[in-house]
């Protein structure tokens, strides 16, 4: 009998273990589901902007090439020796400065003896005029002397011009280039010596097409830079082709912008805006906030929530209920029971009933912000400039537009607005500042 009675108390002990187990792997699964059902994810922190309505200056961008408004690749005009080379990369030289001297001996030589015989020939046609003058010299005595001088002064002029051209001068002020000959090289008419180009004036070229020449005219504005958002030279179109390219559908456009600190280099590759006139009214926002896909494109916007979506009305505990709407009635029956107490008890049980009512109030006097989720809209783009994109259908002035981290975003998230970070800085200039 003690072994049945101790067998049963075992089985029962070890029954009520089981149970005592299973039942907490339920509640701790229950538990489990109704924390992730009913967990909320943490608000991530982006940066806004607002969309304004701003004025904005639309333009026509193009790709072209930079070139000296002066410029040429200086040659000899005759063969010669390299006998001195009067210039150094790089160096600015004014005009007429000469560069280059050839072995001119020969030249030099034949000059003098061309210009001996023409002060010879000089002396003849002033003895012949004085010998006309007297009376015993005859025309024709006179003519052939006048023409050997006239012959032996037009040698002299031939001679000195071959000997010029034994000498490169420099033909407008500019700056040369890197010597393209040594001294004692042997050269021929044509030979490349030097570049020379004028830095103080650069001219563009570049072409548009042709639905775009409608809205271009001699004189309007052109931006010169490296990228599209560092253009820090400013210009002017100094010429329209009036032919469109029938092969390509392309216009060549010609701008000039001055280059007073030479930062701009002939054949240099540069992107170009043409600026149009200024337009008002219009919203555009940063193109970082515009995120592309399948369906189109879309910004997302931050909006307050909605109770039931931000959580500001979340469902009551049991227990709250209890005390929001039985503490009232049993805090209203205090006084009449206790009817026999001073007045100052009465007067703190009716501050004790209203506090409930004035720490509803305290959240929204002490300042704290709605709840903020994300709405996802779709927009229709328009022009693009400096960075920014017009937005002509989809946005409205005053949205607050998200501007960073939209790869991470959904639609209907719970945010928090941080705008101490500039995403378009560097972070360098952000802590320095």
């Amino acid at each position: 009998m003690k072994r049945f009675i101790i067998i049963t108390v075992f089985l029962l002990l070890l029954a009520l273990v089981c149970v005592g187990i299973v039942g907490f792997n339920i509640l701790r699964d229950n538990g489990i589901k109704q924390f992730f059902a009913t967990m909320k994810p943490p608000a991530a922190t982006v940066s806004t902007v607002i969309a304004r309505p701003s004025n904005w200056t639309p333009g026509i961008e193009a790709i072209g090439t930079v070139n000296a408004v002066r410029g040429v690749d200086l040659t000899v005009e005759t063969t010669g020796i390299v006998k001195d080379i009067l210039f150094h990369a790089n160096q600015k030289v004014a005009a007429d400065v000469v560069l280059l001297q050839l072995d001119d001996a020969v030249e030099k030589a034949d000059l003098a003896a061309q210009k001996a015989q023409a002060a010879s020939d000089q002396a003849a046609l002033t003895r012949a005029l004085e010998l006309q003058r007297r009376g015993v010299g005859t025309d024709a005595t006179l003519d052939a002397a006048r023409a050997a001088a006239t012959a032996s002064a037009a040698q002299v002029n031939k001679l000195q011009a071959v000997l010029d051209q034994k000498q490169l001068a420099a033909p407008f002020n500019g700056t040369v280039g890197i010597p393209r000959i040594d001294i004692g090289q042997y050269l021929a008419p044509g030979n490349s010596v030097v570049t020379l180009q004028d830095l103080d004036t650069m001219r563009v070229d570049f072409t548009v097409p042709e639905q775009q020449l409608p809205l271009l005219k001699i004189g309007q504005t052109v931006r010169i830079g490296g990228s599209v958002a560092d253009m820090p030279f400013a210009g002017s179109i100094r010429g329209i082709d009036p032919k469109i390219d029938p092969a390509s559908r392309l216009v060549s456009i010609r701008g000039e912008v001055a280059n007073p600190e030479g930062r701009l280099t002939p054949g240099q590759f540069v992107q170009i805006r043409v600026e149009l006139p200024e337009e008002n009214n219009v919203i555009s926002v940063p193109q970082t906030a515009v995120t592309s896909s399948l369906y189109g494109d879309f910004v997302f916007v931050v909006v307050p929530a909605k109770p039931a979506e931000g959580g500001a009305a979340a469902p009551a505990k049991p227990d709250d209920q209890k005390t929001g709407a039985e503490k009232p009635a049993g805090d209203a029956a205090k006084p009449q029971a206790d009817a026999s107490k001073p007045a100052s008890d009465t007067a703190k049980s009716a501050d004790n009933a209203a506090k409930p009512a004035d720490n509803a109030q305290k959240p929204a006097e002490a300042g704290q912000q709605p709840a903020l989720v994300l709405s996802q809209v779709f927009v229709k783009l328009g022009r693009r400039n400096n960075g920014m994109v017009e937005i002509p259908e989809g946005l409205k002035a005053g949205d607050q537009v998200v501007t960073a981290g939209q790869n991470r975003l959904f639609n209907g998230m719970s945010v928090a607005v941080d705008n101490t970070i500039d995403p378009t800085k560097s972070a360098n200039k952000q802590v320095q500042q």
